[in-house]
């Protein structure tokens, strides 16, 4: 079993300006055409079960559209062997009745990221959205860490994380980017080992670049090997999840990445995809 836990598609109106866009920004390249068509494409090349995308709420007038959306199109979009989860933006004022609705209509967690919703992860307007959520029974995904289009300022540092962790006490946080993107240091001294998930997203290996385009002063940040098992060693592997970031990094590629790793069978099964379905239970639903 493969879960991808962290994937993002768009629909396919809007789906190419905002790879553009993105991709310019990032200065990497994108490897699907970010339809969920393109990604269940992938996945079936690749042999990955399942999925879950990831949306980002950008301003607070996307949020009731976009999950209504999502909502609508849920039945359809595991059919292809994807999960989907909501999204939720610090500025959205009913945000109560929202994750309510999310929960009612069976989607497993929300999706928030600091950096494009410029608002730091301890802001109260963050950690009331994490608070409820968790009382709601919902995971929530953050990013964490440097983003690598917006890397001026950490939105979601560990100092921010370790603070959410001891005030709220999330019962399903998880950080993508194994735990805080570019500050590995900081996450295998201060975080590894909090009660927390990391997810594998954008975190290992190599960053493919667009090569019409340079700028970023991040685009040697990956883990390296050594640095990726320390981490999952202190960490846990039963607290660490497959993932990638499609389209910005080749589905193939990455589980071959997570192959090479000097991890045991039994480290590998718990990563790939038994870590992620313990999560995801009761919205993941195998047959028998």
């Amino acid at each position: 079993m493969i879960i991808d836990f962290h994937i993002h598609t768009f629909p396919g109106a809007i789906s190419k300006n905002v790879l553009g866009k993105l991709s310019k920004l990032s200065h990497t390249k994108y490897f699907t055409d970010g339809s969920a068509n393109g990604l269940a494409a992938s996945m079936q090349k690749t042999g990955i079960d399942y999925s879950v995308n990831q949306p980002v709420m950008t301003n607070a007038a996307q949020v009731e559209k976009v999950n209504s959306s999502l909502i609508a199109e849920k039945e359809s979009m595991q059919k292809q062997g994807i999960l989907t989860f909501g999204g939720m933006h610090p500025d959205y004022a009913d945000y109560k009745h929202e994750l309510i609705r999310l929960r009612q209509n069976g989607i497993p967690g929300i999706k928030i990221h600091p950096a494009y919703q410029n608002t730091d992860l301890d802001d109260i307007k963050m950690m009331r959205i994490i608070d409820f959520a968790s009382e709601q029974g919902l995971i929530v995904l953050t990013h964490a860490g440097i983003d690598i289009g917006i890397f001026d300022h950490n939105y979601a540092s560990v100092p921010q994380i370790l603070k959410i962790i001891d005030e709220i006490h999330p019962e399903k946080f998880v950080l993508a980017h194994m735990g805080n993107w570019g500050l590995w240091e900081e996450v295998e001294r201060d975080l590894a080992g909090a009660p927390v998930w990391f997810d594998t997203a954008f975190a290992i290996g190599v960053i493919t670049q667009d090569e019409a385009k340079s700028g970023t002063p991040y685009l040697s940040c990956n883990l390296k090997e050594a640095d990726f098992m320390r981490i999952v060693r202190k960490h846990g592997a039963d607290k660490i999840l497959f993932a990638t970031d499609s389209p910005w990094e080749d589905q193939m590629d990455y589980v071959n990445r997570i192959q090479e790793m000097p991890l045991s069978a039994e480290e590998k099964t718990m990563i790939f995809g038994e870590n992620a379905q313990k999560l995801l239970s009761p919205a993941l639903v195998l047959p028998d």
